[in-house]
């Protein structure tokens, strides 16, 4: 779609642009995850760095991330306008140009690897460039509106964070880092596809062919439910690693029996099957959809409690 036709989607009365709108093209509430997991890969990695070169490896991942975030808007601004969830947003609504958007990305994406670059190391500047050139063209570009497949192909990028700040600290990425990899991986998935259950009509509409679209929401929970039996044990890897300890084990295996539990119980709902009469609402529950916000609600929860024990663990001295 054209900037023309895009701005023909956004109101006519759109306000100017603020600098809450440029903070909004970071997408504030992905970055905080992305930085969360990407110091507690730091923090893992058990080596001594200094506190200054620290705080820089994790404001350039945030930075990365909020440049992916903006480069993201810029070139989905089309179908964001199409969706309730997203026609809020800074270039969807007309507030900045799509072409703006994605010159703000650039600029930060530059700032944020060649900063890695000169004040940390190569490995970590590579490893963020590559997350960053993978979200804004292999997955935005490339993928999202091409295959069902989208979010399990594209959530690599989401999944490096722990590794970039893992090689930040230590010059290199072992296997252990790659198992933080991993378990978000196949988190991102049944995560992504219970929300998906919920709002697969706005997809639709946008031509986006995400999962509960493009194979119907019985496959969707089938699919929900085999991402979680691969990701819950995967999840309790660390402790065998010696990454986690007992604070991890607890989390790892109490919060994962209760994440299997929500996944059958999603799996054998009919969320995503049809919508209620009246209930218009962004976030309005479907008949029997309750299972899927549950499970999305919760994934957030398991997976914070998860890299939230593994840094009280290394940052407490908990390992040896």
């Amino acid at each position: 779609m054209t900037e023309a036709s895009l701005s023909d989607l956004a109101p006519s009365h759109a306000a100017p642009a603020g600098w809450g709108d440029y903070l909004a093209l970071l997408k504030p509430r992905v970055m905080s995850l992305v930085v969360f997991t990407g110091l507690t890969g730091l923090v893992c990695a058990d080596t001594p760095m200094n506190p200054l070169m620290a705080a820089i490896a994790v404001l350039c991942i945030a930075v990365g991330a909020g440049a992916s975030g903006a480069l993201n808007m810029a070139y989905d601004g089309d179908i964001d306008a199409l969706m309730r969830r997203t026609r809020g947003r800074p270039v969807a609504a007309g507030r900045i140009k799509a072409g703006d958007a994605a010159a703000f990305g650039v600029v930060l994406s530059g700032f944020s690897v060649m900063l890695m670059g000169l004040a940390v190391n190569l490995l970590a500047a590579g490893l963020l460039l590559f997350t960053i050139v993978f979200y804004a063209v292999i997955y935005t570009m490339g993928l999202k509106r091409r295959t069902p497949q989208n979010i399990v192909i594209g959530g690599a990028a989401g999944a490096l964070p722990p590794v970039i700040g893992w090689a930040a600290a230590s010059g290199h990425a072992p296997l252990n880092a790659w198992l933080l990899f991993a378990i978000i991986f196949m988190w991102t998935p049944p995560h992504f596809w219970a929300l998906a259950l919920n709002t697969g009509e706005d997809y639709a509409n946008a031509g986006v062919p995400m999962m509960p679209v493009a194979k119907g929401a019985k496959s969707t929970r089938l699919q929900i439910l085999i991402y979680s039996l691969i990701l819950v044990p995967l999840a309790t890897a660390p402790v065998f690693t010696r990454l986690g300890h007992m604070l991890y084990a607890a989390v790892a295996f109490g919060g994962g029996a209760a994440f299997l539990i929500l996944a059958v119980r999603l799996w054998r709902s009919q969320a995503g099957e049809r919508a209620e009469p009246g209930a218009d609402g962004l976030y309005a529950v479907k008949p029997g959809a309750r299972e899927a916000r549950d499970l999305f609600a919760y994934s957030i929860l398991y997976l914070t409690l998860l890299f939230a024990a593994l840094l009280a663990e290394h940052a407490g001295g908990l390992i040896r």
